[in-house]
């Protein structure tokens, strides 16, 4: 075992720490009036409850899954034994971590919301330490994970076999199938619970009604407050956790690929993202602490703050990354270095791009907000443009990102036999792009503590300083989240990529198994293991002549397009049950408008959470079972090609959706801010329609998609043996 095998587990045990250490910390603040503590038990029971339906719901799935594997592993004997095991894993580790996130999320707003009446700083530093909490939880369970499967797999397949190492790293790829089928779980789940909870709450509330946004006498305020932590914080830890783990064991298969026949170089290929994750961790540990403000701080300052300490964590991890690959012994350690970097500045690009189209300090959003005096259809129209215009950036970006990361680690040479190498420089460079994820999580979780601080004093009737500057730190939530997003999408475009090569990979060892060899470039037949990528490619004459290749990409375009739409209609079906459901209690419980009745937020829990049980199954069976049509159907070449529109439209479809979402709600808290008429105004109820329909977009269609991108990359991992042995073209 190499020595620096043991900074892996060791990483993870300090980020669970330090995770541990703040939810402690923050635990011992003050929770502020009886009533503050009264709300926070309503969202917290509220949250839970959720959350255990949905587990249950999700477990069944699960259960049959990881049966479906076992037979397929020792029945039919196409899988490897290992595959039911990892798959239930990954999935046990992703919930574990959306629910850590949530539960902390869930004590912290009303400490947040208390600490913001006497010190700003205080409150930011409770709501952003307490957001570390859910960040370094995933890294650390993260890397706690992929580190006792190595361990264990390499105990089970003697490691000094170049075949084995290639096994290993596949068989692993199936813990990240897990990983994203519950990430794709939670995120469709929970983003339809949060949305029709707020839209049902804006609608009716803040439109009809006309009464300020989380009032107490608004039915469905619980409810939207509860969903800001099951969606937000639970829903976007499973996502983000299955987004670093598919990125480090993609690389990994990618490494033992790459480097085919040379055992040493194997395993240092394979090492090599454990390492940059772990060296990662620290340095968002050291982040986390230089991030702090002062009182009366702006949305800039407070910006910049939280730049400060993302900043410092990703120089650090650029420095580093030249002396892990040197220590490592690569040949072409500098060049290598590089196109981590190339995936680090990609990052911080799409970062700053969607800070800017998303954060009411800058003029896009501004625009925007100016858009509202000629009524909400105007808003709408803008902000659909907006976020049309702001996917051009972050495109190319990516386009950049993919070359100078191929150029780097293969010295520039484009060519076939350069392949391998080249995606893993493709896969290393989303590596470091999520290297730092336990701080730029930590700055997405943030933001629904903050948002749910505000809703908290706004029910307890605080001084309204305190709304003020809870509305500042929700603003900045909604920016970091976008923000968040953005690395999350980015990070999907490149590992999408390197999970295309690991299907490749697979096909390889099913051929193998079956007993097939394979021509190669010179027309000799050889043992499938040995061909090359080109090779595969010939065989199956994956070009853009193929009908099955082209059709492939027509349905993996559709397939992003449609799930947007499944997902944003169960939106809207659930919000039409709160709508009805708020509306009837204004109208038949006397005395709610007037503050002298208590609304029942209990039934408006209900519908929300029935309405996302429900409407969360179809669209994410749909993503596991479209893969595997497609490759009985099309073979593998329809495959390649579903997978390849999938991740071209699904990519550009995200920010999209991402950035004209953020965009509508910072407009709207623009207009709070004071400006263009302030709150009541026109204008406000102009960027409120925007902002509900911004909603669905950016917290259900928009963040689902890079995980449907990668979870059926995933599916057709794991199904490779299948696929190959039984398609029809």
């Amino acid at each position: 075992m190499n020595p620096l095998f043991y900074l892996v587990p060791a990483a993870s045990i300090i980020a669970l720490f330090f995770a541990w250490l703040f939810y402690r910390q923050m635990l011992k603040e003050d929770e502020g009036t009886p009533t503050m503590k009264e709300i926070a038990r309503y969202v917290r029971e509220g949250a839970m409850t959720y959350l255990k339906q949905q587990y249950k719901v999700v477990g069944i799935v699960f259960i049959v899954l990881a049966a479906i594997f076992a037979v397929m592993a020792y029945v039919f004997k196409i899988q490897n034994p290992w595959m039911p095991f990892a798959f239930l894993t990954g999935g046990f580790f992703s919930a574990l971590a959306g629910y850590i996130g949530m539960r902390t999320a869930t004590f912290a707003s009303a400490r947040t919301a208390n600490a913001v009446g006497k010190s700003f700083n205080k409150g930011l530093k409770i709501a952003f330490r307490s957001g570390a909490v859910m960040g370094l939880t995933v890294v650390g369970l993260g890397l706690l994970d992929i580190s006792l499967w190595w361990f264990i797999l390499q105990s089970v397949y003697d490691p000094t076999n170049t075949q084995n190492l290639v096994v290993i790293t596949t068989t692993m790829l199936t813990f990240g199938m897990g990983a994203s089928t519950q990430a794709l779980f939670a995120r469709v789940g929970g983003g339809i619970y949060t949305k029709c909870a707020d839209v049902g709450a804006d609608i009716v509330g803040k439109v009809e009604a006309d009464i300020p946004e989380d009032d107490p006498r608004n039915p469905a305020t619980i409810a939207d407050n509860v969903g800001d932590n099951v969606g937000d914080v639970a829903g976007m830890g499973a996502d983000l956790y299955e987004s670093y783990c598919g990125s480090i064991l993609a690389t990994m298969a990618l490494g033992a690929s790459a480097f085919f026949g040379d055992t040493a170089m194997q395993i240092k290929a394979i090492l090599a993202p454990m390492v940059i994750a772990a060296i990662g961790i620290v340095l968002s540990v050291l982040g986390i602490y230089a991030v702090r403000t002062k009182d009366g701080a702006s949305l800039k300052d407070l910006l910049g703050s939280l730049s400060r300490g993302t900043n410092l964590s990703a120089v650090l991890i650029a420095v580093f990354t030249f002396i892990i690959f040197k220590v490592l012994g690569f040949e072409n350690w500098w060049q290598i270095s590089l196109s981590v970097i190339s995936g680090l500045l990609a990052g911080v690009i799409i970062g700053k791009v969607t800070e800017y189209y998303t954060s009411h300090s800058y003029k896009p959003t501004r625009k925007l907000a100016e858009a509202s005096q000629t009524g909400p259809a105007t808003v709408i129209i803008d902000g659909i443009g907006l976020g049309m215009i702001s996917t051009a950036i972050p495109v190319i970006t990516v386009c950049a990102a993919i070359v100078l990361s191929f150029g780097f680690a293969t010295d520039f040479h484009f060519t076939a036999e350069h392949i391998s190498t080249g995606l893993y420089g493709i896969s290393i460079a989303a590596v470091g792009m999520l290297s730092t994820l336990g701080i730029t999580l930590a700055t997405d979780a943030y933001g629904p503590i903050a948002d749910n601080a505000g809703g908290n004093a706004q029910m307890s009737e605080l001084d309204p300083i305190i709304r003020e500057r809870t509305d500042i730190l929700d603003a900045l939530g909604n920016t970091t989240a976008a923000t968040g997003k953005g690395f999350a999408i980015g990070s999907a475009a490149l590992t999408a990529l390197a999970l295309l090569a690991s299907f490749i990979e697979e096909i390889k060892i099913a051929l193998h198994s079956m007993g097939q060899q394979v021509a190669s470039a010179g027309g000799q037949l050889i043992e499938a293991t040995k061909a090359s990528i080109p090779d595969i490619i010939r065989l199956y004459n994956v070009n853009l002549m193929n009908p099955a290749v082209i059709c492939g990409i027509f349905i993996g375009a559709m397939m992003a397009f449609l799930f947007c739409g499944l997902t944003m209609n169960a939106v809207g079906r659930a919000a039409e049950k709160m709508v009805l459901e708020v509306r009837r209690q204004f109208r038949e419980i006397k005395g709610i408008l007037e503050g002298k009745a208590r609304p029942d937020y209990n039934q408006c829990i209900m519908i929300a959470t029935q309405g996302a049980q429900r409407e969360m199954i179809f669209p994410a069976l749909l993503a596991i079972i479209s893969p595997v049509l497609t490759g009985l159907l099309l073979g593998p070449a329809g495959v390649i090609g579903l997978l390849t529109g999938a991740l071209g439209a699904g990519f550009v479809l995200a920010i999209f959706l991402a950035n004209s979402g953020g965009a509508w709600d910072n407009a709207k808290k623009y207009i709070e801010d004071g400006h263009l008429g302030g709150k009541g105004s026109e204008n406000h109820k102009a960027t409120i329609v925007g902002d509900t329909v911004g909603d669905p977009f950016k917290d259900s269609a928009g963040p689902s998609i890079n995980i449907l991108i990668k979870l059926m990359s995933m599916v057709a991992i794991v199904m490779a043996g299948l696929i190959v042995g039984a398609h029809l073209l």
